[in-house]
């Protein structure tokens, strides 16, 4: 009986300094969109702009910042605030790879966003490879000033992707002329217009159909709209209405 009872602390040590060691980073509850966190944090902003006059809790960031990351919430003012007592789990701020933002800040009724920041270091990292070289090099041209990177003259064996944040797909990276490196979402806009079939016209911005079905945005990304075949394709000038 001692002996069962020494080996099942043994086993439940181990799974506790098991979790302990498990950096915050690879913990599965930090790699998932988590609604109950997101009601929380939701609550807690509702609230602030109650009590504040209209004010968010947000970090100040360039007006020309890309819009999906144009409003990142500050915790340590909802933390200091007494709002809410620590950043949730699957945020950056806890080791996640969440950025937790607010959309459509401007309107009645700001909503809790996540930005997966999952495809911000590939990016990163494909920069200090551009810095060396001091450009993108290209393999070829989608459309417009939009280009196809030559990953291998940048130093890969194969071409670098990001997981999807609404799919088990993985979603590749294009270059505009600029040397602007974004996420390509074209596959899953796709998807969503040959399962859905949602009514939108050529010239219309057409990642709302993302932004308004998920939690996540997506972010580091260009417009799209569709052709008159409901086909996926870059909203570039030549396109925009």
């Amino acid at each position: 009986m001692k002996k069962y009872s020494l080996l099942l602390f043994v086993a439940l040590l181990t799974v506790v300094l098991t979790g302990c060691m498990y950096p915050d980073k690879e913990k599965v509850e930090n790699q998932v969109p988590d609604q109950a966190q997101l009601l929380t944090v939701q609550k807690t902003i509702d609230q602030f702009r109650k009590d504040t006059g209209g004010l968010l809790p947000i970090q100040n960031r360039d007006q020309d910042v890309d819009q999906y990351i144009k409003y990142p919430i500050d915790f340590s003012k909802l933390i200091s605030g007494g709002y809410i007592p620590k950043a949730p789990g699957n945020s950056f701020e806890k080791g996640g790879i969440y950025q937790y933002v607010i959309w459509h800040a401007e309107s009645k009724k700001p909503k809790v966003k996540l930005v997966d920041l999952r495809g911000t270091e590939i990016i990163r990292e494909m920069n200090i490879k551009k810095g060396v070289n001091g450009f993108v090099p290209i393999a070829g041209q989608i459309k417009d000033d939009i280009y196809q990177i030559d990953y291998k003259k940048m130093g890969y064996k194969q071409a670098p992707t990001v997981p999807s944040p609404y799919s088990n797909t993985n979603l590749p990276f294009i270059v505009k002329g600029s040397g602007e490196i974004c996420i390509d979402y074209s596959i899953e806009l796709q998807r969503i217009l040959d399962k859905e079939k949602p009514n939108v016209k050529s010239g219309e911005d057409i990642r709302h159909l993302l932004s308004d079905r998920y939690e996540v945005l997506p972010a580091y990304s260009l417009p799209y709209t569709v052709n008159d075949k409901q086909e996926v394709e870059f909203l570039t000038d030549s396109k925009r209405k």
